[in-house]
């Protein structure tokens, strides 16, 4: 997943630090700690763990973890460099972070996500919305190989809708999601659908023929359970929909030319234009647009009455980097059309940033690579294998808080054990895939975790249970594992 999408290229020849001193009882000390920490933290403060106490949680997590790194003779410069090279490698994610802050506030005054929302209202009932949700959010990952760009437009304008119709954010952006890591792993232009069979030696396209295995019986699941959960759902708050289309129409210049530019957007990302450059042009084009079509609007934001170079100015830029909300004659879309800008989003890399620190000083003591270690001698048969590469992952994830670390380490590690067992590459790729990447957006202070929750605006503890292709995956590649179906072979093509 991610994108990305909105991580830089993945580390192929990364180095995962080996220390043959630590023991797996002391690698574990840090993540015992951390997950004990973390869960007090959520207990006193919540929902608000995420606004600051998280974050240095996982700072008193990397310091034990120090700790057990000295006591192993292991040198502060080592700790420090891999912390170094965590948070570079993050770069690009916190660069696209703030530029997606930015094109969320010119999109909400220009109209573009209003317009999504006047529309769509219009057209999606409660009954099919969730499963359309989950179609769409495909659709756009696979065109665009990015669950992350896919949150951050369609996702974004999908959870006003279902906000709207009175349908559980929670709800909405477990299907966004669903449908968005369903497109991110089978597209070919996903960064970690070309990572996975690199790690693991294998072709990218027989790795995504693979996956078509496992992925679609889960897509189809989560497809069945959404169509029912939209048969079911209380929709009785929102029983007329004309008042939320008069308040929109009213205070917004609503028409087809908004839609533009998202397409232009769309558009550059398909054609493999850089995601910095494709966001930079969708957020210049929606401050064009909102100069254009709402005037009042802009004047509204820059402090003046009037549209004029100064206040056309200073209210584009508010909106690209500070706290904005139009106020309309419906408290519930007083609520949905703010944006955070750019300012909204540091919350978010502070979490990533301190998730990296911790990741790296577990990497540099060595204790990723234990731990890795530990699972792989527990692989006596084949479902073993396949169960502790499931849970290398798992635990990666959460503990290293990155899902490129979820597929590098354990494809690194499991490669050789994979080939001493006659089994082809197409089989590890589609593990690390089933397990590494779509569970990160399951872990609040993953990076994808973070990501997600900051730009639909939804808790992951609330999206968790809804989010059902991600946390269905891994189970259905152990389901395939267990019962020895489409298990290929080295020496042979076709699958057992």
């Amino acid at each position: 997943m991610p994108d990305r999408k909105k991580k830089p290229k993945f580390r192929e020849n990364e180095n995962i630090v080996e220390n043959k001193n630590l023991t797996i009882a002391e690698a574990l000390i840090p993540v015992l700690a951390l997950v004990a920490m973390l869960a007090y933290n959520v207990y006193v403060f919540g929902d608000e763990a995420l606004s600051g106490s998280n974050q240095f949680i996982l700072l008193m997590g990397g310091a034990v973890a120090a700790i057990v790194g000295i006591f192993n003779k292991v040198s502060y410069k080592r700790m420090i460099a891999e912390v170094a090279e965590n948070v570079r490698s993050t770069t690009g994610a916190l660069l696209i972070l703030l530029m997606v802050g930015a094109l969320s506030g010119t999109w909400l005054v220009s109209g573009i996500i209003p317009a999504m929302i006047y529309y769509g209202l219009q057209i999606l009932n409660p009954t099919i919305f969730l499963a359309a949700s989950v179609i769409i959010s495909a659709i756009i990952s696979i065109a665009t190989g990015s669950s992350w760009t896919t949150a951050a437009t369609v996702g974004i304008a999908l959870i006003g809708i279902g906000d709207a119709l009175g349908i559980s954010l929670g709800m909405t952006a477990g299907a966004v999601l669903s449908g968005a890591y369903f497109g991110d792993k089978m597209s070919p232009l996903s960064d970690t659908t070309n990572l996975a069979p690199a790690m693991a030696g294998g072709d990218l396209f027989s790795h995504i023929r693979y996956m078509t295995y496992t992925t679609v019986p889960t897509i189809v699941v989560t497809l069945i359970v959404f169509i029912i959960l939209g048969f079911t759902i209380d929709t009785s708050g929102v029983a007329d929909t004309s008042s939320l289309l008069e308040n929109i129409g009213s205070t917004f210049n609503i028409n087809g030319w908004l839609f533009l530019v998202p397409l232009v957007v769309i558009a550059l990302i398909v054609k493999k234009a850089p995601p910095l450059m494709a966001l930079l042009i969708g957020t210049l084009l929606g401050g064009v647009f909102a100069l254009i079509f709402q005037p009042d609007i802009v004047a509204n934001i820059g402090g003046g009455a009037a549209l004029n170079f100064e206040t056309g100015y200073k209210g584009i830029l508010n909106a690209i980097t500070i706290d904005t909300s139009i106020a309309t004659d419906d408290p519930a879309l007083n609520d949905l059309f703010s944006s955070g800008g750019m300012s909204g989003m540091l919350g978010t890399i502070w979490l990533i940033v301190c998730a990296m620190v911790f990741g790296g000083i577990m990497d540099g003591i060595g204790a990723l690579e234990r731990i890795t270690e530990s699972l792989l001698k527990l692989a006596k048969t084949t479902f073993g294998l396949f169960a502790s590469t499931v849970g290398s992952c798992l635990a990666l994830n959460v503990t290293a808080s990155d899902q490129y670390l979820a597929i590098v380490v354990p494809g690194k590690m499991f490669s050789k054990a994979y080939e001493e067992r006659g089994l082809a590459p197409e089989n590890l790729s589609r593990t690390l895939e089933d397990s590494g990447t779509v569970t990160s957006v399951l872990v609040p202070w993953n990076t994808c975790g973070a990501y997600h929750s900051s730009v639909l605006g939804v808790g992951v503890g609330e999206y968790a249970l809804y989010a059902i292709f991600n946390w269905l995956s891994p189970f259905m590649t152990l389901l395939f594992a267990a019962f020895r179906i489409k298990i290929k072979q080295l020496a042979t093509t076709t699958a057992e």
